[in-house]
């Protein structure tokens, strides 16, 4: 009797806290929030956010979907990696935002955005010299879906924590995010494409990561500044416009130094 008590009790605790964890995301004042204008230029700020974080991701995919030969594994490939991704940005983003409500794992969450800005503007700085070379292998349809999945939690993980910081609200966050990798699946060539003709863009994005680890530092109980969703929706469009106007001011110098060096 005593042990069908536990079990009970545990129960309770359980789904006290996959209320907890959830609830948010099946609350009517989250979902109105999220179609307000506020809500809806956030959402767009966090897909604009997500494409540029996901390059990387898209390219991976790109390789790990070429190995499959034929083109109906490819497309199912893409479609299971899909549903599988959108699975796990639920799960991840419902235990984000339970976990940063504690003050810690915004301050460690704060630290490990300043390092993955830092860190690539250190590479931009230092690069690597990559040597060696990449053997391919067919690891057959749910192989490469396996696959996907494993390299998508790892590639996901930055996109989820910096959302998280820029909007706390579960339903923003995750209509962003899925909106983001649907945008990932349809246009990564095009980006990625893009990116290489526009490299400024990806330098913004990354100027955009130290500003999240700013306000998710400002955040802290100890410090205590909120920073609007909306003010740091409009800094996301005006750095991404300062990266095209970067990009065409160089374009005007090289065009003039070519002039120049003309005899």
């Amino acid at each position: 009797m005593h042990g069908i008590i536990i079990i009970i009790e545990k129960g309770r605790i359980t789904i006290k806290l996959l209320g907890a964890l959830y609830g948010p995301f099946f609350s009517a004042h989250n979902w109105q929030l999220a179609f307000s204008v506020s809500g809806l230029v956030t959402i767009f700020s966090l897909i604009l956010l997500e494409c540029m974080l996901s390059v990387d991701n898209a390219v991976v995919l790109a390789a790990q979907t070429e190995q499959l030969k034929i083109e109906s594994e490819r497309k199912k490939a893409l479609m299971y990696g899909m549903g599988g991704a959108y699975l796990f940005r639920f799960i991840a983003i419902g235990l984000g935002t339970y976990l940063l409500q504690f003050w810690p794992i915004k301050a460690i969450g704060a630290a490990y955005l300043v390092w993955m800005s830092a860190s690539y503007f250190y590479e931009v700085r230092h690069p690597r010299s990559q040597t060696g070379t990449n053997k391919k292998r067919s690891h057959g349809l749910w192989g490469t879906v396996i696959q996907i999945e494993s390299l998508d939690i790892v590639f996901s993980v930055d996109s989820i924590l910096a959302a998280l910081a820029v909007s706390s609200n579960p339903v923003i966050v995750l209509i962003g995010g899925c909106l983001g990798i649907f945008a990932m699946r349809l246009v990564a060539q095009v980006i990625t494409t893009f990116i290489d003709r526009v490299p400024e863009l990806e330098t913004a994005a990354y100027i955009l990561v130290g500003l999240i680890a700013i306000k998710l530092g400002l955040s802290l109980p100890m410090i205590d500044v909120k920073t609007p969703d909306w003010l740091f929706s409009v800094l996301v469009v005006l750095v991404f416009i300062w990266a095209g106007w970067r990009h065409v001011e160089h374009e005007k110098h090289h065009h003039s130094m070519y002039k120049k060096s003309k005899p």
